[in-house]
């Protein structure tokens, strides 16, 4: 079964047709900037775009960065605020005239690893945490998605949100090393694992690319592996849940 998936992104937008038997990307992916108004009329238009640039015709998966229920987005993320209330599937479907599954960025992220990646054939409950501008988040209890854990936005010290001090974007930010980017990182992953006790946490982003740097400072008392996909993850999981949604 031959589906594309989509991942929309703060800076960009990217795409290609996905193999779900094989868990794997048939064409090289193609990426648009994202518009910098980030507003529903101007990314729709850049989906359709995507569309038309693989001749595609069948149903879509799309990753997409904020939290979306049954469709609608519930919050404007780094988004322009007019798609707060908008059923984001329908937007896409008006622009394209296809059929779009819709589902957060982080929750598509995860669906591919556990089914492709890191987290295949793993019983149990088991988070993804994705790093990078933010600290994004999907859960899975026996390989179904538990949608739209945002612990990313979890309140920490003087911090409206964890994140804000424990992203990766804050090593940069702040200049700090490894060690000390990682130390707070693991205090992350350790309140995490006291509130939800997962069989498994896998991680990705840049860190899971550089894993051998971090991993000897980061400490917890469940299974912690980093992510397999990389950037075909969100693509991926995209393609997975517009599979489920339609086969079902």
């Amino acid at each position: 079964m031959e589906i594309l998936g989509i991942d929309i992104g703060g800076s960009g937008i990217k795409g290609a047709l996905v193999d779900l038997y094989k868990g794997e990307l048939i064409t090289p992916k193609h990426r648009i900037p994202t518009p910098k108004s980030r507003t529903p009329k101007a990314i729709s238009k850049k989906v359709k775009e995507m569309v038309a640039h693989f001749n595609y015709e069948g149903i879509v998966g799309c990753g997409f960065p904020t939290i979306i229920k049954k469709g609608i987005c519930k919050d404007e993320g780094n988004l322009s605020e007019k798609w707060v209330g908008l059923n984001v599937e329908a937007e896409f479907e008006k622009a394209t005239g296809l059929n779009f599954t819709v589902i957060n960025d982080a929750d598509a992220a995860g669906l591919a690893e556990v089914n492709y990646g890191a987290g295949k054939n793993e019983d149990g409950f088991v988070l993804m945490i994705t790093v990078g501008t933010g600290l994004g988040s999907g859960a899975y209890l026996d390989g179904e998605l538990i949608p739209n854990f945002e612990l990313g936005q979890t309140p920490y010290l003087d911090y409206e949100k964890i994140e804000d001090w424990a992203a990766s974007s804050v090593k940069k930010k702040e200049n700090l090393s490894y060690k000390e980017w990682a130390s707070r990182f693991n205090i992350f992953l350790n309140y995490t694992h006291l509130i939800l006790n997962p069989d498994l946490i896998i991680v990705g982003g840049g860190i899971s690319k550089h894993w051998k740097q971090y991993e000897d400072f980061l400490k917890v008392n469940t299974d912690l592996v980093p992510a397999e996909l990389r950037n075909r993850s969100g693509i991926l999981g995209a393609a997975y849940a517009a599979k489920n949604k339609y086969s079902s």
